[in-house]
């Protein structure tokens, strides 16, 4: 088949997470980056879109443009889907501009700059009929997906009880005095919206816990503080969860537990047992037992389902890391397109991809926790939408 053909907005010269997405894209060689507006700044995005070897004619430096030139193109050649890797506060006039156009659409998490617009990317959506994703990468672990399943087929019982907590130690000092990009922008409220660590790892952490117990968060009660002087965005938080099938739940994250590096960690117990999943050890997932040994399983191995096995790249013993995991989320999404172009049915893999609803329930859960944290009543319920 036919590469998929991608544009990129955002992610130019010295961008994070644009490389993250563009490494994951094209990992598997089913996906081609044919075009982009990298940068507001035109020289930024001209040098960013040569240094990876794109037409002169397809490197843009206005998004609407970009959109406008795109859809004239005839259909074999222009993009079919847009990758968004900009500051939150652009993610909706980009989607929305792409969507209008005609293109699919890919979007760094969180989905929006707050829930308003999340809902309204969604009638957006309603009205297009056509796809979006978001990269809720740590979704596309493939343990992470054999967890999922082990929970839903009843392995472990009814759940009671979920703790996942998710400590880094990158802002412990004031970063966003510096030159790191990443700290100016998610410590500016204009930029980030209304929360830096829950919207950024948070987020994060909330919907792993949704995506392998198979519930969703109910309600929360939130404790949300900025440790560094003068930040008016949070940098730590904590909160209790409670969920619709009568679990409860531990939520921390925290972007100043000092010599933390990216240790997002979920346990899950139920009835008859347990599980344990650490996104720095992600080859291994732990099941845990009342009445026999522990039981360790790896990525690769024969034993494993499907939909894990599908999601894995490597021998047993070669570590699936990061990447393949972000790609994993790239695969499933156009996996998607393919199906919508041809009217196939949607492959197992393809429709394991976080989308729309994971966009809402996730701004609703960042909107919540910043309001519980604020308010004196104990418990917020999150509502469905």
């Amino acid at each position: 088949m036919a590469e998929i053909r991608m544009g990129m907005v955002g992610g130019g010269e010295g961008a994070f997470i644009g490389a993250v997405h563009r490494m994951a894209a094209a990992l598997d060689g089913e996906i081609e980056l044919v075009c982009g507006a990298f940068s507001s700044n035109a020289e930024r995005s001209r040098r960013s879109g040569e240094a990876l070897h794109l037409a002169a004619d397809r490197i843009y430096t206005d998004y609407k443009a970009m959109m406008n030139a795109e859809a004239a193109l005839p259909v074999e050649q222009r993009m079919q889907f847009v990758a968004i890797v900009t500051p939150n506060h652009l993610h909706l006039p980009v989607a929305e501009a792409a969507l209008r156009a005609g293109f699919h659409v890919m979007s760094d998490k969180p989905a929006t700059f707050n829930l308003d617009e999340a809902l309204t990317l969604r009638e957006i959506l309603n009205e297009t009929g056509l796809l979006y994703g978001l990269s809720h990468a740590y979704t596309g672990y493939p343990l992470v997906k054999e967890a999922r399943l082990r929970v839903a087929a009843g392995d472990l019982g009814a759940i009671r009880k979920v703790v996942v907590e998710y400590p880094q130690g990158w802002l412990a000092d004031r970063q966003e005095d510096t030159d790191n990009k990443q700290a100016v922008w998610r410590l500016d409220p204009a930029q980030a919206g209304i929360s830096s660590c829950m919207g950024d790892i948070g987020v994060h952490a909330a919907n792993l816990a949704e995506y392998i117990s198979g519930q969703n968060i109910s309600a929360i009660c939130a404790d949300l503080s900025a440790f560094v002087e003068g930040r008016s965005l949070d940098d730590d938080g904590s909160i209790l969860l409670k969920f619709e099938n009568g679990a409860k739940g531990v939520l921390m994250a925290s972007q100043v537990c000092v010599g933390e590096e990216n240790t997002l960690k979920i346990r899950v117990y139920g009835e008859k047992g347990s599980l344990e999943w650490s996104q720095q050890e992600p080859n291994t997932l732990w099941l845990k037992w009342p009445d026999r040994p522990t039981e360790m399983l790896r990525t690769g191995a024969d034993y494993l389902s499907t939909l894990a096995t599908v999601n894995t790249r490597t021998p047993s013993g070669h570590p699936e890391g990061y990447l393949e995991a972000f790609a994993n989320i790239y695969m499933a999404f156009i996996g998607q397109i393919r199906a919508w172009e041809s009217g196939a049915a949607l492959a197992e893999r393809s429709a394991d991809c976080p989308g729309i609803n994971e966009a809402v329930r996730g701004m609703s859960f960042i909107e919540n926790a910043v309001a519980a944290s604020a308010s004196d009543v104990k418990w917020r319920s999150l509502p469905h939408y």
